[in-house]
This record gives structure tokens, sequence and C-alpha cells, in this order.
């Protein structure tokens, strides 16, 4: 296949992914889900080519690849927009879930695979190690599918759950990276002769402990080493601040690799640390991974879709336990763990501990490691492949189309308003400004007193600094004079903000209200005229 060719099929295919989280958005559909259901309908004719079974290690050795460099991207954004004042209340839960809930959903899971597979007389006979791996590739939540869920429907969650389920889905991900890697290992020991009996629970225990441990400090030390040199170089071009940050992503990965760490644990931590520092343009970086992540993303999902043989899929020895794993997942071993973890603190009631239970959403992690799994070697590779790319689509059927559902039924909703971005103002503002500048349109309310800037009704400690009317930008004084449809960059301290927020909410309401009473005196007006003969 020609390069040419190739590229226009990746991007007719990107177009059409992109679309698809369009589509996503309006209907309250997970877009990763779409993304998956694009790459397996031209995967059996166009991109598919790629995986064939004569090509298939050049195409693994690829994705697996793609793979590393996705997770680490994905791991280091999520650690960069989690902010510490919002997890500490929820900390001590949050690392329990991150840790201990993965483990107790892993052992669970893996058990009942062990008996489902035995009891239906599968495809492949799995022995209890590969039913634990199986179960381990799919022991984390995915934090992006969850929350571009709840922000389509505008819900928030009382009891602190956001922030809760926000830390577990972003560090959850290092401890099933751990338990994936580490039973990877044992099963393809027990390929050699005489190998299995070097594999010890307390081996298992040490190993999993020294990359946690050495993965924690190593993140910490180079996350802060690189906030230290991030203040000391002024680079010439502004443009390389979000690529100097990316570099050191997969510079804290590479190093910890070496050095026998946990590499995604690592990532995680030094986005953690990085993103809680301040750093010249910051917004734009933060920006610049947000739309790295839904690449990421994308392309997984993509490459699951691509690298999926649907004939496979039909064989009931195939799907039926696999809607049997999934149905487990969900209903037995997701609230199992959550409630076993979540009984030490009596702040969670039992309709926090459902909502929690039924956050296990999966996403782009489990494709990892199932693509892992086979380019390792092994055993039943294609059984877990299988199983993890069914199970990821009951997951997003099922719970992503559900999650706001569910939080009303529990009475845990919130209507939340989602901070709303500069959209006319490009600006690199400290973050203690930025956080409470925003675009406001010149409401008719606004000039009930007059049409200048001075005459207009604002809170004390907030400065208009710029208007946008049509394509043209200007600083305003104050006997300029504004227009309705003006945009107006505002800036408020963080006493005034809040106010200045329900006076625009108070403006916005106003007039919706006024537009509705003309629209029904336009109304009655036609309903009082329509006897009048019309004119010829």
């Amino acid at each position: 296949m020609q390069v040419e060719f190739a590229l226009l099929i990746l991007s007719l295919l990107f177009f059409l992914s992109i679309f698809a989280d369009k589509i996503g958005y309006r209907y309250g559909v997970p877009a990763l889900l779409l993304f998956l259901v694009v790459g397996m309908f031209f995967g059996s004719h166009f991109l598919g080519a790629f995986f064939n079974a004569d090509r298939m290690e050049i195409g693994i050795d690829t994705a697996e690849a793609l793979s590393t460099v996705a997770m680490c991207i994905i791991l280091f954004t999520g650690g960069m927009e989690t902010k510490m004042s919002d997890i500490k209340s929820v900390l001590v839960p949050g690392i329990t879930l991150a840790t201990l809930g993965v483990l107790l959903t892993c052992v669970i899971t893996g058990v009942i695979i062990y008996y489902i597979f035995g009891w239906i007389n599968a495809v492949a006979s799995v022995s209890i190690w590969v039913a634990l791996l199986m179960a381990a590739t799919m022991s984390s939540t995915d934090s992006a599918s969850v929350f571009s869920v709840l922000r389509t429907n505008g819900i928030g969650m009382k009891h602190n759950l956001r922030p809760l389920l926000e830390l577990e889905s972003g560090a959850n991900d290092p401890m099933a990276y751990v338990l994936t890697t580490t039973l990877i290992g044992v099963v393809t020991a027990q390929k050699f002769p005489g190998a299995e009996h070097a594999i010890s629970a307390l081996s298992i225990v040490r190993v999993i402990v020294i990359q946690l441990v050495m993965g924690t400090v190593l993140g910490f030390a180079l996350g802060e080493g690189l906030v230290a040199l991030m203040r000391r170089v002024k680079l010439g071009n502004e443009a390389l601040y979000p690529i100097m940050i990316l570099t050191a992503c997969i510079f804290i990965f590479a190093v910890t690799y070496y050095l026998g760490g946990n590499t995604y644990l690592a990532v995680y931590v030094g986005g953690l640390i990085i993103g809680n520092n301040k750093f010249t343009r910051k917004r734009q970086t933060q920006s610049f991974f947000s739309g790295l992540v839904w690449l990421s993303q994308l392309v997984m999902f993509l490459m699951l879709g691509l690298m999926v043989n649907p004939i496979d899929l039909l064989n009931y020895r195939v799907w039926l336990p696999c809607l049997i794993i999934s149905i487990v997942m969900i209903c037995i071993s997701r609230p199992v763990a959550v409630w076993l973890c979540m009984w030490p603190f009596k702040q969670y009631r039992g309709r926090d501990k459902l909502m929690l239970s039924w956050v296990g959403l999966k996403g782009a992690v489990p494709i990892i490691f199932a693509i892992m799994c086979k380019a390792q070697g092994v055993p039943s590779a294609d059984l877990i492949f299988n199983v993890v790319f069914l199970c990821t689509i009951v997951s997003l059927l099922a719970q992503g189309t559900t999650l706001t559902f569910i939080a009303k039924k529990l009475s845990l909703d919130v209507p939340q308003k989602e901070a709303k971005s500069l959209q006319y103002f490009d600006l690199d503002l400290p973050d203690e400004i930025q956080s409470s500048a925003r675009e406001v349109e010149v409401q008719e309310s606004m000039l009930e007193k007059g049409s200048t800037l001075r005459e207009i009704t604002i809170p004390p400690h907030t400065l208009v600094i710029m208007v946008r009317r049509g394509e043209d930008f200007f600083v305003p004084t104050g006997s300029s004079e504004l227009k309705l449809g003006d945009q107006l960059l505002v800036i408020s301290d963080k006493d005034a903000q809040a106010t200045y927020q329900q006076m625009i909410d108070d403006a916005e309401e106003e007039a919706q209200w006024k537009a509705e009473m003309r629209e029904r005196a336009r109304e009655r007006f036609n309903r009082l005229t329509a006897w009048i003969p019309k004119k010829k």
C-alpha cells in the first residue's frame, strides 16, 4: 500500500472519528465508543491490511510503541489536570480505591473468569494465572470516558464524589499496569519448565511494592527538578514551552524505566507536581495536552477496531463469556471492591458507594494492556484481546450512557456550570488572574444607566481591560461607548468573582425573559389581528 493512500485513509478515519465525537456530545453517547465503531467498521476492508496474519509481528510492535506513548500522555495529562486543593479532602479514600480497589477487582474478577471459562468450555482453556491477567487488564477505570459524559450533561456530584473519582481514575492505572506486567511475567514463565517454581507470592508482592515506591519517589523528584529548571530557563520561542513539557513527560518515563520503578506511576506523579506549580505558558500547555489526550485515545480505539477480527466475536463461546464477565465486573467485582475499600470511611453513605460502584467505565487503558499481552507472546493473547474488546463495548454502552440517569436516581446530581474558557481573547495570564478572567457579552440590562464604560454596573475590584466589536479589538477608557453584542474581557479578584458571575447570570436571565415576553406579545398581536381581512 502506498504511503499517500494510507495517509488518505488515516485522515478520513480521523475526520469520521472527530465528527463522531460531535454526535456523541449531542446524544450523550461516549465518544470513545464511536471511535471504536469507526475503527471496527473500516478495519476489515482498509487499514486492517496492516494487521493481517503474515504481518502481525510488525503491526503489534508498532501498536505497542504507540500504546506506550499514548499511555504516557494520558497519565501525565491526568496528573496535570488534578488540583491538589480539590483532592486533599479525598486523598486517603482515593488512594485506597486506586490501589487496594484495583487489586480486589482483579482478584475477584480473575477467580470468577477462571470458573466461567471452565463452565462454558470456551474457545481456550485458561489457567488461573491467565484468568487473573485477563482481569488485571480491565481492573482500572477511565477518567476521560467518565467525565466526558458528565460534562456533556452538565452534571456534578454531591459529597465530593467527583474529585474522589478524578483522583481514583487518574491514579489507578499504575496499579493495574504493575499487576498486568507482573502477571505477564508469571504466565510467560510457565512456558519454560521449572521457571514457575521460582515465582512465589512473596516475590510478586516485593516487585509490586518496589515498583510503586520507586515510581512515586522518582516521579516526585523528577517533577520538582523539572519545575525548578523551567523557572530558570527562558526560551526565545514561546511555542517551545508545551514541547518542553512533553519532553519532560518522556524523560520521566525513560529515567524511571532504567532505574526500575513504575514508569506510569512516575509519569502521573510528575504531571501532578508540574501541573500544580506555576510556569510560563501554562494555559497553552494544558490546552496542548488536552488535545494530545483525545488524539491518543482516538488512536487507541481506532487501533483496537482495526485489529479485532469480527468473525471471532460471532462465536458464542467468545461473546457469551465476555457478556458474563462484563456483568460480573459491573455488578459484583467493582461493587464488592468499592464497599470493602470505603468501609473505614463513614462519611460515605450507601448511595455514595452505589454511585462509586457504577463508575467503573473502561477506556483506552485496557486496550493498551491487551496489546502488551499480544506483543509479549502471552498464551491465549487473542482471547484476552477479544474479551477486552467486548467488555469495553459493554461498559461504554451500559455504564457510559447511564451515568447521568444513575446520579439523578440516587439524588447525587448537582447542576454544574463548567468554567468557560476564553474564546475571543487568547491571553496568557498568571494563575491568580486567569482564575477570574472571563468574557462577557454586553446585554440590554447593562446599558440601562448609560452606554459608556463608566456608566455600566460592575462590582468593585473588577476591571474591563479589552473590548471586541466584530473583528476589531480596543482597550477601553471610562468614556468608551459600548454597544449590544460587544465582548468584554473582564478580570475580577476572588472576592468579586462570585458577585460578578451572579450579575452576569441575572443579566442573561433577564435578557431571556424579555425575549420571551416579546415573543408572547407578538403571538397575541397575531391572534388579535387574525380576523382582519388581508388586502389583495
